[in-house]
């Protein structure tokens, strides 16, 4: 008896495996048309992208006498690398107080963060909830709000104009995201039941954070790293009010390039090439780790 029963649900399970799919119906359940209606509509998106980029790609390689609205889609009659080394030429120092003033910016407000995010998430005290709504509150206060009350403060305080003025400014502004993204990372993270042995260890708040924490937290340093160079790289505001022309960062030598009375295109198009290649290169070497360390902390608020 128990032989035909192991038989009969042998065919069965044979006959399942031999049921044909439905024609037009692929593995993943979408049919053939969704999935080619979804790829074009991707290509078309890609393209809607892709064409200011190329505007910007040939008119760096033009003459000056070729960039005119009537060509300005056409590609160099005669190709030349002028417009990249007048580019290079003006903003290689501005690129390099950019470097100095992003990454020491970037790193800071990073480990802040990360050591605020720590004490709201896993080591509670009395408070904590309000605290962490005030650090919070740094985040909706408009840039244009504090820019002359903070610099007369840096005057106040006689703060070298330059680049130390703006990286006190930047960290002091990416503090608040930089602990909402680690607090939501460690809550969702670390587990209880390590912070309890660390206490019971005898380990502090300091030990703890060094020993334990800091190891498994490369993840959201990654996406707190990468937004915190990329917002201080791109910012103008700041640079305008707190430095000057010849000690400013790379968007004042970018606004510098592209100013006067006869703008030189190709070389600014060449400019906002040269610029954006420092954030690229940093999507391109922590980006596999960007979206994994931002969706670990979104679990949990």
């Amino acid at each position: 008896m128990s032989v035909d029963t192991s038989a009969a649900t042998g065919q069965a399970a044979a006959a399942i495996r031999r049921k044909p799919q439905k024609r037009g119906v692929i593995s993943d359940g979408s049919t053939r048309r969704s999935r080619t209606i979804r790829y074009i509509l991707l290509l078309l998106f890609l393209l809607f992208v892709l064409i200011p980029v190329y505007v910007v790609l040939i008119t760096s390689f033009k003459t000056s006498g070729d960039t005119t609205a009537a060509s300005q889609w056409n590609l160099p009659k005669t190709w030349t690398l002028e417009p990249w080394r007048k580019a290079w030429d003006v903003l290689q120092p501005y690129m390099i107080r950019s470097l100095s003033l992003a990454i020491p910016a970037a790193i800071i407000s990073s480990l802040i963060g990360s050591m605020n995010g720590f004490v709201l998430a896993r080591w509670r005290f009395p408070g904590a909830n309000i605290v962490f709504a005030f650090i919070l509150f740094g985040m909706f206060i408009p840039y244009q709000a504090v820019m002359l009350p903070l610099r007369t403060t840096f005057t106040a305080l006689d703060v070298t104009r330059g680049v130390p003025t703006l990286i006190i400014a930047h960290c002091i502004y990416g503090i608040p995201i930089c602990t909402l993204i680690f607090r939501n990372y460690y809550a969702t993270i670390v587990p209880n039941e390590i912070i309890e042995s660390a206490r019971v260890d005898g380990a502090g708040l300091v030990q703890t954070y060094l020993r334990i924490i800091l190891p498994i937290s490369i993840s959201g340093f990654v996406v707190t790293l990468i937004w915190q160079f990329t917002s201080v790289w791109n910012d103008f505001l700041f640079a305008l009010f707190l430095t000057q022309q010849n000690n400013g960062p790379v968007t004042l030598g970018l606004a510098a390039l592209a100013g006067g009375q006869k703008v030189d295109y190709a070389a600014s198009m060449a400019g906002a090439l040269i610029t954006s290649f420092p954030t690229l290169i940093v999507y391109i070497l922590l980006g596999r780790w960007f979206i994994g360390g931002l969706m670990a902390g979104a679990l949990k608020g």
